[in-house]
């Protein structure tokens, strides 16, 4: 294979780890490297890559070579914070993020600063962390009104219940850009049904991300990640008491792990899928689930909310 710049390398690289032929996208970007080809992004993905095999040390070199690159280097900052997340290691996290934050507004990026402050928000959101959800928000509005990151304030803050700012955000978002369909078919119906189950409104969350469906794993669009609409929906069906449906949606997560790749709802869909099967009635499922979650954050902070949770619940089901 001889392809012409790095733009194609990456994004060959991006559908093969999506659809989880991960050793295909090694080799895709070990031939980009091999023709001297050079790009954070690049480097990124073969972090990425590096993550989903388990290989501690590619990760580390991937680090240390954006080491003191502007523009790079806050790239593979804020990837470390989400893998660090993964784990449970929030200090840890949070530091990256600050570095990651200030890397970008030192190369004069205060868009991308924004972005990398929102990512954090994000995560705490998912944690049970809502005032330092809140506060990052805050934090990446005043550095920019990006549209993606208003976008992903509007849904940290309506995972952690401020649905009035949510919604306002939302509508903003929406008004400002009419014909955006990944906004309207992706992002949107998160928001929406983050704001809903906030409201203990299961059925309307339900509804309002059908129109997600069909778009949620959009392995051909890199600006897709996460699974979030199925992630969401699961914890709909959660607060429908419906453990069956809820299962098959955060399943999704764990089938497409070149999607969600380090972000933190890729280690918390097991303690999601262990309360799914709880409610189910299928306790072995259950307890297998919590365990692997267990596993996942055995480094973990001991005051992260979501853990204490996670520990209270397992053990009723003893």
């Amino acid at each position: 294979m001889q392809l012409d710049n790095v733009s194609v390398y990456l994004d060959l690289a991006l559908v093969y780890t999506a659809l989880n032929r991960v050793q295909e996208a090694k080799s895709t970007l070990n031939e980009a490297l091999a023709r001297k080809f050079e790009d954070g992004s690049l480097r990124t993905q073969i972090y990425y890559v590096a993550f989903l095999q388990g290989d501690a040390a590619q990760m580390a070199q991937q680090l240390a070579w954006a080491a003191g690159k502007p523009g790079d280097e806050d790239l593979l900052l804020s990837t470390q914070s989400d893998t660090e997340a993964y784990f449970g290691r929030m200090s840890k996290a949070r530091q990256f993020s600050r570095r990651a934050v200030d890397s970008a507004v030192r190369a004069g990026a205060k868009e991308t600063a924004a972005f990398w402050q929102i990512n954090a928000a994000l995560r705490e959101a998912e944690l049970g962390n809502a005032a330092l959800s809140r506060q990052g928000v805050a934090a990446a509005l005043q550095l920019s009104q990006d549209r993606d990151v208003k976008v992903l304030s509007a849904l940290a803050l309506a995972r952690t219940g401020d649905t009035a700012r949510a919604g306002a955000l939302a509508e903003d978002v929406e008004r400002s850009n009419p014909a955006n369909s990944l906004l309207k078919l992706y992002w949107l119906p998160a928001i929406h049904a983050g704001i809903q189950i906030s409201k203990a409104n299961a059925s309307q969350a339900i509804a309002d991300l059908e129109p997600a469906t069909p778009y949620e794993l959009g392995v051909a669009q890199t600006s897709i990640n996460y699974i979030y609409p199925a992630y969401v929906r699961g914890h709909a069906y959660l607060l429908a008491k419906n453990g069956a449906a809820a299962a098959a949606e955060f399943q999704k997560l764990l089938d497409h792990r070149g999607i969600v790749t380090n972000f933190v709802t890729g280690a918390l869909v097991h303690l999601q899928l262990g309360r799914a099967e709880a409610m189910a009635g299928d306790t072995a499922k259950a307890k297998a689930a919590y365990q692997e979650f267990f596993t996942l954050w055995k480094d973990a902070d001991p005051d992260v909310p979501i853990l204490k949770q996670a520990k209270a619940e397992f053990a009723k089901l003893q």
